[in-house]
């Protein structure tokens, strides 16, 4: 499938918005892509909102364009060609009370007045008309724009008691945009820290990679330990005392250093020493992170030393890690470890093994001189000491002590001896 182009995303977006214009609906951009194109970022994707109920948005649309997954709540999907993406189209709404802490148990239709106020942050409130190029503010976001705050809409803790998530994404906004929380905001996030645990666990994952692979990672983690909600999703990194706190800011230093970090390394880094493997994957299963992101989490944190020394080392160790799928992880934790310690050593340690991956992947990783078939072959039983033999060949292979196939079982002959 093709990836979403900006340009037409942007177009289609506008479109939509015409569209329901000309059928003498009232429509705005809705939420982030206005914070967004007030603070000259490019919109990630785009939010309509609308006075048209959800029959009335696929009647324009058409049935084969319009998605209706969340009609309940008034959101309909709108769907542009492969490069234009989807648009969610959503009524003016006032929301019911949230008994489930993430959904409204019903809407009522209302105004844009209306579902400004119900929105979650005064910067997510605002509408665009991009049709007349106009800001249509009811909640006070550009001026918290202007005063880089993040404030809650209304009371800030009947905010955060209708959806639990936005105590963790409020420390999110402040750090991706490096605003400070508004005091009675921060105040609600601190005294209602250890709500956030009634979130499940899919959902905190989903917001902490957006948290951890942001350029203010750093800045993140501080403030949820500063507002107590490090200690209801994280309490690994909450340090006990003062050496702990040291270790928290050296662990804090290499990831800020990351340069665009995936999930797996981000975290691995902030789980960093004396957090085992054991350790990790706990956090893994807690977070049901799928399989994939926690093999590479547990992998992470169980070689993160295992580059030092590399130029020490011999071949046949350092080889199977090269050719590892998370070696370009472990370089960049590598490389910024060295930075945040000022270690030039470690540093140029990172780049001989570089120099090493750029060989070609015949020398790289050479076509081993014996496989188990062939061990069978020459008569050696399956067994105990099979996959023993195995990589002792291939040890002396790629350290040069053999380079034939016949040295090769020369070499298993001389060990199965009985006087080997």
């Amino acid at each position: 499938m093709s990836a979403v182009v900006p340009e037409e995303q942007r177009r289609f977006a506008l479109e939509v918005v015409r569209r329901l214009r000309a059928a003498e609906f009232e429509a705005y951009w809705a939420g982030g892509c206005v914070r967004d194109e007030l603070l000259g970022r490019r919109p990630k994707d785009y939010d309509v909102a609308t006075n048209a109920r959800p029959a009335e948005i696929r009647q324009v649309f058409g049935a084969r364009r319009t998605l209706a997954i969340g009609a309940a709540f008034g959101v309909m999907t709108v769907l542009g060609g492969r490069a234009a993406g989807a648009v969610e189209v959503a009524t003016f709404r006032q929301d019911a009370q949230y008994s489930d802490g993430r959904h409204p148990d019903h809407v009522t239709f209302s105004s844009a007045r209306e579902d400004a106020q119900r929105r979650d942050f005064t910067i997510n409130g605002m509408f665009y008309d991009p049709v007349g190029q106009q800001v249509i503010d009811y909640v006070g976001g550009r001026e918290d724009l202007a005063g880089r705050l993040i404030r809650a809409i209304g009371a800030a803790r009947l905010r955060f008691s209708e959806d639990k998530l936005r105590l963790l994404r409020a420390v999110r906004f402040s750090a991706t945009f490096d605003f400070a929380l508004e005091a009675d905001t921060r105040a609600a996030i601190h005294d209602m820290a250890d709500q956030i645990a009634v979130v499940s666990p899919e959902r905190i994952a989903q917001e902490m990679r957006r948290v951890l692979v942001e350029p203010g990672r750093a800045t993140a983690v501080r403030l949820l330990l500063d507002t107590h909600l490090a200690a209801a999703l994280l309490p690994e990194i909450v340090p006990a005392d003062a050496a702990g706190r040291q270790q928290l800011e050296r662990t804090l230093a290499v990831l800020e250093r990351l340069p665009q970090p995936g999930f797996p390394l981000a975290l691995a880094a902030l789980l960093d020493a004396p957090i085992d493997t054991e350790a990790a994957r706990a956090v893994c299963l807690r977070w049901r992170l799928s399989n994939k992101e926690t093999d590479r989490v547990t992998w992470l944190v169980a070689q993160r030393a295992a580059l030092a020394g590399a130029r020490a080392k011999p071949w046949s160790a350092l080889q199977p890690l090269l050719i590892c799928e998370g070696i370009e992880d472990l370089l960049a934790w590598h490389e910024a470890m060295a930075a945040a310690a000022g270690d030039s050593a470690a540093g140029e340690e990172a780049a001989y093994c570089r120099s090493l991956l750029a060989q070609p992947p015949d020398v790289l990783d050479p076509p081993p001189l014996l496989t188990g078939d062939d061990l069978l072959a020459h008569g050696v039983p399956a067994g105990p000491r099979f996959r023993p033999l195995l990589q002792q060949v291939r040890d002396a292979q790629l350290d040069g002590r053999i380079g034939t196939s016949a040295e090769a079982v020369t070499l298993v002959d001389r060990l199965l001896s009985p006087d080997s």
